[in-house]
């Protein structure tokens, strides 16, 4: 668990820096590392949630 919320918080800060730089220097080769950093960033809380969900439906069954 810790794994993800470490991957998921790094990519989260690597996103927001991405974006920051592009609002500073105006060159879009920023942005878009930002939006590919924004799109792990959800497959990594899809992963995240789904590991839970699993967790929980092992306990149930």
């Amino acid at each position: 668990m810790m794994l993800f919320r470490l991957v998921f918080g790094l990519l989260l800060l690597g996103a927001l820096l991405c974006f920051a730089l592009y609002i500073g220097t105006r060159q879009p080769l920023w942005r878009r590392r930002g939006q590919l950093l924004v799109k792990w960033t959800i497959l990594a809380a899809f992963g995240f949630f789904g590991v839970l969900l699993l967790e929980r439906l092992a306990v149930i069954l």
